[in-house]
């Protein structure tokens, strides 16, 4: 008679999930693409500091990047919006029911063309959610034509260079409004894990602009958002090091010159300055050092900006803490007196 083997304990996350459930539905895109490697890190981020997929809102527009959210947190709800027109989208849902936590995926196109105005309004708002921008300076389901985000110079597959300056969607996340602010590369597992759980953690709109190549359209000698530019080019900014409010405060970062910022939520994000003197809760500074590497051409990434402090949008209304969309009628619907003193007013 065999003797009755046991399974091993399945592995899961502190609130009891496993990864399988945060993961989605297989991938569609290139082989090699950058935002694959995004999709990977928001799967890891979200099952770490086990957040539940069931409070998560997944927003997009239209493009290679709006297909992401179909990859990662197939039990979360999600919506795919018209071309630019995620933040709409997303605001409106968010303020309906602020217990959700938004997590919207665009693209440099789809944010920085576009969706520009709506990306604007978004910032100013500092609507607390995370948005995304898999950023690869061209637009891949047209066939790789320059985006507002590639750089000045750089060239297509054919050597047709760039004659237009880009926007830089950090700086204008930076100057109006946001209240984080981060650049990373898709290819650097660490630090964009630890941007994005600084990211779930933060209360505010957290900008992640993430350099992600097309492999099919945009990794050629000439491009500046290819796999080999941004290797020789970055310029990493800090070691980061993230410690949810669950674990012990110690991390691996070596003595030296830290700084220690504790999130809305209780968590810690630790960093350690590298080769130049930076502080992320310096607006003006952070600007500058862009503009500088910009002139060197170099890609800055790590934390750029952090603002614990500055209200949101929620918060800025007013509004009450239940979800607005589950009020009952009583409590939303102005009574008759109301309605006709707002018309009184109006004659």
């Amino acid at each position: 008679m065999s003797a009755t083997v046991t399974p091993p304990p399945k592995k899961v996350n502190h609130i009891g999930l496993e990864v399988l459930q945060y993961k989605g539905g297989k991938t569609t895109l290139c082989a090699g693409c950058g935002h694959n490697s995004i999709s990977e890190r928001i799967i890891e981020s979200f099952y770490e500091l086990g957040i539940d997929p069931y409070t998560v809102a997944k927003f997009s527009g239209i493009g290679c990047s709006s297909k992401s959210p179909a990859y990662f947190l197939g039990l979360s709800h999600g919506f795919n919006a018209v071309h630019g027109r995620m933040p709409a989208i997303a605001t409106g849902a968010l303020l309906a029911n602020r217990t959700l936590m938004g997590i919207g995926l665009s693209g440099d196109g789809d944010t920085a063309s576009i969706g520009i105005g709506q990306f604007m309004h978004l910032i100013r708002r500092n609507m607390p959610m995370i948005y995304i921008i898999e950023d690869n300076g061209v637009y891949g389901l047209t066939k790789g034509q320059f985006s507002a985000t590639a750089d000045l110079g750089s060239t297509l597959k054919s050597g047709t260079p760039n004659n237009l300056p880009p926007f830089d969607c950090c700086a204008l996340a930076m100057k109006w409004g946001a209240t984080f602010v981060a650049r990373s590369f898709s290819g650097d597992k660490k630090q964009l894990n630890a941007i994005l759980k600084t990211a779930i953690a933060h209360r505010g709109l957290s900008v992640i602009d993430v350099i992600s190549p097309c492999v099919t359209f945009n990794d050629h000698e000439g491009s500046t958002k290819s796999y080999a530019y941004v290797k020789e080019h970055e310029e990493v900014l800090q070691e980061l090091d993230f410690v949810p409010s669950f674990e012990d405060i110690t991390v691996d970062i070596p003595e030296g010159e830290v700084m220690d910022v504790l999130m809305h939520d209780g968590s810690h994000l630790r960093i350690r300055k590298l080769q130049r003197d930076f502080d992320p809760t310096d607006r003006f500074k952070a600007l500058v050092a862009l503009e500088e590497a910009e002139a060197k051409g170099e890609i800055l990434t790590g934390v750029l900006y952090l603002n614990t402090a500055k209200p949101t949008f929620l918060e800025l209304l007013d509004l009450t803490d239940e979800p607005v969309a589950t009020l009952p009628e009583a409590r939303v619907r102005p009574s008759r007196t109301v309605l006709d003193q707002v018309m009184d007013e109006l004659r």
